[in-house]
């Protein structure tokens, strides 16, 4: 059984690590987020979600290891252009797999060669409905690896998230990234949120031409 804690060690507890956000916009919508527990980036198709997944790709990947599994579009042209459109370059380091079945993944995370990844990109989950419950989406993945981020990915319905599993993670999710007409609108338990609109013209102000 833990230790309880009492007001002053809750409050000088550190946590172990925490994200670096280079862009300005995601930094002060997003503040100080532990690398652990999910974001939930989702909305209606094609309004930017992986563009937007791309832009956190290239920001986060400046600090730590990412492992980006496409199970939806897989690696294709379309893919791959919109990589391109956040920004994203042959310098930006990055694992890149295909759709794996959760279970490969689990193993990989556990004991395979994926193990040393800090940041987990899941797009999308609407390919998973099949393999895992939303419980066991968080007991077997997101609790399972406490030292890494799950950003995960998500369609939207009737202006909710897609499936059970998407559903799960909004509940548990300290950061969520609602994607709609090529802005996301940030609500996070770091810091007051924002929004960040994902214009191409506008995207090297946002980020750069790194």
């Amino acid at each position: 059984m833990a230790r309880s804690l009492s007001t002053q060690n809750l409050f000088d507890k550190k946590p172990k690590r925490l994200v670096k956000l280079y862009s300005p916009i995601l930094k002060e919508a997003i503040g100080p987020a532990e690398r652990k527990g999910c974001w939930l980036i989702y909305g209606p198709e094609k309004n930017g979600k992986t563009l937007l997944a791309g832009f956190l790709t290239k920001d986060l990947a400046k600090d730590e290891k990412v492992w980006y599994i496409s199970a939806e579009e897989g690696t294709d042209e379309s893919f791959k252009a919109g990589m391109r459109r956040s920004g994203v370059t042959t310098s930006v380091k990055v694992q890149w797999d295909e759709y794996l079945p959760m279970e490969d993944i689990i193993k990989e995370l556990g004991e395979g060669t994926k193990k040393r990844m800090g940041v987990v990109i899941i797009d999308n989950l609407t390919m998973y409905l099949d393999e895992i419950t939303p419980s066991e989406l968080k007991k077997k993945l997101i609790d399972a690896f406490p030292d890494k981020l799950f950003i995960l990915l998500a369609h939207e319905e009737r202006k909710e998230p897609y499936g059970a599993l998407a559903r799960m993670a909004r509940k548990i999710a300290k950061v969520i990234l609602h994607v709609k007409g090529l802005t996301a609108f940030i609500t996070s338990r770091y810091a007051p949120g924002g929004e960040l609109v994902m214009d191409d013209e506008k995207s090297a102000i946002f980020w750069g031409d790194n």
